[in-house]
């Protein structure tokens, strides 16, 4: 049984834990409120640009543009977002699971984050470019990105691209998404993507929205328009899931540090409760003592 110094040692132990948890609660949520924003923000102007791609596809067809056009190979690169720090619960354990699912066996890898960056890398996995990105995620961050892989695509280098990150949800949920970049599927460029960050709850309002859908008038025609507006696509795609995942990663870690916090109040509860306990032991077997005594020399 642990005496009275061990468990004041660990009491002591439990509430300097209890105090680092609590200040990383209080700074995720701090940034998971701006995350959280931006990654809002974002979502009604990804649907109007998905609208007016919608209406050029149907004025110049499928095949109008390279980024548009399926290919039979199955040569794959997968941009995966993942965290640099760890502390946000099963965050990455879930984006490496829905990879494993979903991706082929042969597939090269982009990495966003350190975490994923790291388990691919053990597991001899071809990776072929990193990217740092800072937070909060400027704008900017995603154009080299972006750059990158159209290149690897339109030089033929890979048939297929798809990103694997964590759609925000809510603080509570983070959902696992694989989304095909390229070839931009025109014929789901109608439908609700998981990529746009829609909520379940925003599900309504998003198919009221495609059903009023506008006729353009494009000018210099239609196909220049969408020789400009894809690239300008792909790129705001990427932003957004880059913005997706970190309104993602600190909702998780905010959650986290929370349990954290509030399982170390609890066992200082329980030590507090042993040591009262034993400490009360201890005084009544010394009263015990001292009344013997007593008796014993009258």
């Amino acid at each position: 049984m642990a005496n009275l110094r061990d468990i004041r040692r660990r009491i002591k132990s439990v509430k300097n834990t209890a105090q680092i948890t609590r200040a990383m609660q209080l700074v995720a949520a701090a940034k998971m409120k701006k995350a959280q924003d931006q990654a809002i923000a974002g979502r009604d102007y990804a649907k109007q640009l998905k609208e007016v791609l919608v209406n050029l596809k149907e004025n110049v067809g499928d095949d109008a543009n390279p980024l548009l056009v399926k290919r039979d190979g199955d040569r794959e690169l997968v941009l995966v977002i993942s965290t640099d720090k760890g502390l946000c619960g099963a965050l990455n354990t879930n984006v490496f699971k829905k990879l494993r699912a979903n991706a082929s066996p042969t597939a090269d890898f982009v990495t966003v984050g350190r975490k994923l960056r790291a388990t691919l890398g053990k597991m001899g996995r071809n990776l072929i470019a990193d990217f740092d990105v800072k937070d909060p995620v400027p704008f900017a961050e995603a154009r080299p990105i972006a750059k990158f892989l159209t290149k690897q695509f339109l030089d033929g280098k890979y048939d297929k691209i798809s990103v694997v990150f964590a759609n925000f949800v809510n603080t509570l949920t983070q959902e696992p998404t694989l989304h095909q970049l390229l070839p931009i599927d025109a014929g789901g460029l109608g439908d609700e993507q998981a990529y746009e960050g829609v909520s379940k709850g925003d599900h309504g309002k998003a198919d009221k929205a495609a059903a009023l859908s506008k006729d353009y008038l494009f000018e210099p025609n239609p196909a220049e328009v969408l020789g400009t507006l894809l690239p300008l696509y792909v790129n705001f795609q990427i932003y957004q899931m880059l913005v997706e995942s970190r309104a993602s990663e600190h909702s998780a870690r905010m959650v986290a540090m929370k349990a954290a916090t509030d399982n170390a109040k609890k066992f200082i509860k329980e030590l507090t409760l042993e040591y009262n306990k034993l400490r009360q032991a201890a005084i009544t077997s010394e009263l015990l003592e001292i009344t013997t005594a007593m008796k014993a020399m009258e």
